[in-house]
């Protein structure tokens, strides 16, 4: 993450009066006013008040429905009757579509082929007629102004457009009505900036103590680029996980909006983004998509740069139109977004007992944030096949940023080799679901399945209760949240303690399956 200081604004030149547009913007017939509310866990954790400006309650899940309806409503009979088009990754496609069914007009929508199902369905839904082209929101633009004059259609700009900017003031509008006590900064995610510069217009006009401050993905910055170059810029590519603020080139009126009035900007990168969505989920139970978090990851980046106290801050939720099958990935990241998780290579002996040694080391290990709770395993993954050293990858709950340094420390002076992998990308996407693998050394192995309790101290009484002649060879667990944990073990057993086997599983207590006839270990984990 970074932070971008204000840049010098040039003269503002005074083609628009955004202030009269906003204050007399149609955009009610459609859209609601939405709640300003304050996140009280996270209001507590950063120890500065945080509100929500819930456009995710939007009817259409979206801010986008409200610069699309004003846009609209300012068209003629016959440009109405003619029908309309646009180019979205999704949200002003929606927004787009139920202002052509309100306005009884049709409306074409051309989405990236990279739009999210649900934003694809829920256009068509609303009566849209969808055509998917291109791999971004540029494309798709291209694609939409083509058709728009071979067609006789009016193109709706998703922010490039007056009337759009002015119908996305009026959420402004509402923020200072519905607070106006102290207010320090409001914070908007930017893609093609229509959004912002509503926003900064209306601020800036009537409160302009009030900051303004741009949240850009640190993978598609297009306005932030622009805005140093002091020039429009063309972004070769962008980052697709906020796809709704996927631009390549923001447009020239909210550009030259932004440029005069935002007074700081702010990258953000996607495990921050990840930690915001969980950090809007614990305070409202609800879940925005990427975009919509932009602006609480910011916040957090702003608070802890700055080492501000007792300030007010107001994040625009702009959207909640998140594929639910996304959550995986977003689950599997936003703890190490948040720093609540760190990643590690440790390689400790490939002897007896010292797996066991390793395990109370870890419960050893001190919180260096002052927590006093035990550490908690996140996940841990084994394989032998080596017969020196043993290579655990390695996760653990962690109370401060910077914690993963200092541990990885306490692992080397200890004496066990260790990496810190938690800022590796190839480690986070990729390797820990490949470690792993068949192995020459597993001679007769049972690969056992574990449903243990999910409380400290569960893997030791496997450990211990464990015979010092039977090897583990196989550890794979990852926690999910649950009451119970997953674990995968496998265990050299040699063919005559067998019995003992089954007396040892029994006598443990916990549930288990014998998976050493599954054909997927077999194909996959077990030498032929």
């Amino acid at each position: 993450m970074k932070t971008i200081p204000p840049v010098k604004r040039l003269p503002r030149a005074p083609k628009v009066d955004y202030l009269q547009k906003i204050l007399n913007a149609k955009v009610y017939d459609v859209a609601k006013e939405s709640a300003l509310e304050i996140a009280p866990s996270l209001s507590k954790r950063l120890n500065n008040t945080v509100l929500l400006k819930r456009e995710d309650q939007q009817s259409v899940f979206s801010f986008k429905l409200r610069g699309a309806y004003n846009k609209m409503a300012h068209l003629s009979a016959a440009e109405l009757k003619r029908g309309v088009i646009c180019a979205s990754a999704g949200n002003h496609a929606q927004g787009v579509a139920l202002s052509a069914a309100k306005l009884k007009s049709k409306a074409t929508i051309v989405m990236p082929v990279t739009t999210p199902s649900l934003k694809i369905e829920a256009v068509k839904a609303l009566g849209g007629e969808v055509l998917l082209y291109g791999d971004s929101y540029s494309d798709a633009y291209s694609r939409a102004l083509s058709l728009s004059k071979s067609k006789g259609l009016t193109f709706v700009h998703p922010f490039d457009d007056p009337d759009v900017i002015a119908g996305q003031g009026t959420i402004a509008a509402e923020i200072l009505r519905q607070h106006q006590g102290p207010l320090d900064a409001i914070f908007v995610a930017i893609g093609g900036g229509g959004l912002i510069a509503g926003v900064a217009s209306y601020v800036k006009a009537v409160r302009p103590g009030v900051k303004v401050i741009g949240v850009q993905m640190n993978d598609s910055s297009a306005m932030l680029q622009s805005v140093e170059a002091n020039k429009r810029v063309m972004l070769s590519d962008v980052g697709l996980f906020s796809d709704g603020t996927a631009v390549k080139q923001v447009g020239s009126e909210t550009y030259r909006i932004a440029r005069e009035l935002v007074d700081e900007y702010i990258c953000v990168d996607t495990d921050a983004v990840c930690a915001a969505i969980k950090d809007v989920f614990i305070d409202t139970r609800s879940i925005v998509e990427p975009a919509g978090a932009m602006a609480i990851a910011a916040i957090k980046t702003y608070i802890e740069t700055h080492k501000s106290k007792g300030q007010t801050y107001a994040a625009i939720l702009c959207g909640a139109n998140m594929n639910f099958d996304r959550l995986r990935f977003v689950a599997e990241r936003a703890d190490v977004g948040e720093e609540r998780e760190a990643l590690f290579a440790v390689t400790i002996p490939e002897e007896r007992g010292s797996f066991k040694s390793f395990c109370q080391f870890i419960g050893n290990l001190p919180f260096y944030g002052g927590q006093k709770a035990p550490r908690q395993v996140t996940e841990f993954n084994y394989r032998m096949n080596d017969k020196d050293a043993a290579h655990v990858f390695l996760g653990l709950s962690t109370s401060s940023k910077g914690e993963s340094a200092k541990i990885t420390k306490a692992f080397i002076k200890s004496g066990f080799k260790a990496i810190d992998l938690t800022h590796d990308e190839l480690a986070k996407e990729h390797v820990r679901h490949m470690v792993g693998g068949q192995s020459d050394l597993a001679a007769n192995e049972r690969l056992l399945r574990f449903e243990f309790p999910e409380r400290p101290g569960a893997l030791m009484k496997f450990l211990s209760a464990l015979p010092p002649d039977w090897n583990i060879s196989l550890c794979h667990y990852r926690n999910q949240g649950a009451d119970y944990g997953r674990i995968l073990i496998g265990l050299q057993v040699p063919p005559k303690d067998q019995k003992a086997l089954g007396n040892f599983l029994k006598g443990l207590g916990y549930t288990f399956v014998d998976e050493t006839d599954n054909p997927a270990f077999q194909l996959f984990l077990k030498r032929s």
